[in-house]
């Protein structure tokens, strides 16, 4: 009998230690503070970003292997490089360094890729990292999402959906750019997704054109990636109130 009670004893004595132990935890975890955007002082940059060569052409996909693809009424093209007039869409714009300290909360909004005509719409986004990716589908046939990291620590995954099915939502949670996104199903989808440690990007629009706003007066390194061509870095300076134009060029 005396043997149970000093066992309970003991155990009392482990448990209650446990507890201080992961309540003293629980308070050495640093708390984060969370900037917030003032635009009573924040300024813009914005620009263009110019290809000097002549662009590869755009090709015709041949999606005859899936019925339902084949039935789009709008060509299918390929879109390694979207130029007109020697202005590049689809160029991750955001700023690397500069910001300090400064931490800002990620939205809870999910940024969306549509599947539609056996295409990923858009084909570059943008998203911060914790704020969720929601991907969909409006197409009668099976899709396959296929997300492949390079290995900053966000971890890869293979899902499939069904016509009509709820779409998805995944979140990455390290900071990574241009993770490609393909369908298994159809090997000419791919999308590209850019994880962001902050809030200042921008994807370039089809005339080339970005434009990011709210960032704190200061100087910072602004980078330009494009999936085939890499990265390109400018420094810039921002004004409060103001806006800085810069442009980038690729193929130089």
């Amino acid at each position: 009998m005396k043997a149970v009670k000093t066992a309970v004893a003991l155990a009392v004595l482990l448990l209650a230690a446990g507890c201080k132990k992961s309540e003293v935890a629980k308070e050495l975890k640093p708390s984060v503070t969370y900037s917030q955007i003032d635009m009573s002082t924040a300024g813009t940059v914005e620009g263009t970003i110019h290809y000097a060569k002549k662009a590869p052409p755009r090709i015709v996909i041949d999606m005859a292997q899936d019925p339902v693809c084949s039935l789009s009424t709008k060509p299918n093209l390929t879109e390694e490089y979207v130029v007109n007039d020697g202005k590049m869409a689809n160029v991750f714009v955001y700023v690397k360094d500069g910001l300090g300290n400064k931490i800002y909360p990620a939205p809870n909004t999910p940024v969306v890729i549509d599947q539609k005509g056996c295409r990923y719409i858009p084909h570059v986004i943008g998203v911060m990292a914790g704020q969720p990716v929601e991907f969909r589908t409006g197409d009668p046939t099976m899709h396959n999402i296929n997300v492949q990291p390079s290995g900053a620590g966000n971890p890869s995954f293979d899902i499939s959906q069904a016509p009509n099915s709820a779409p998805v939502r995944h979140t990455f949670a390290h900071p990574e750019t241009m993770i490609p996104v393909r369908c298994n199903n159809h090997p000419w989808m791919q999308a590209f997704i850019n994880v962001a440690a902050n809030p200042f990007y921008a994807v370039s629009d089809a005339q080339g054109h970005f434009v990011i706003h709210g960032l704190p007066p200061g100087t910072y390194t602004l980078v330009a990636q494009q999936e085939k061509l890499g990265p390109i870095e400018q420094t810039i300076t921002v004004s409060s109130q103001k806006t800085t134009t810069t442009d980038f060029t690729f193929g130089k």
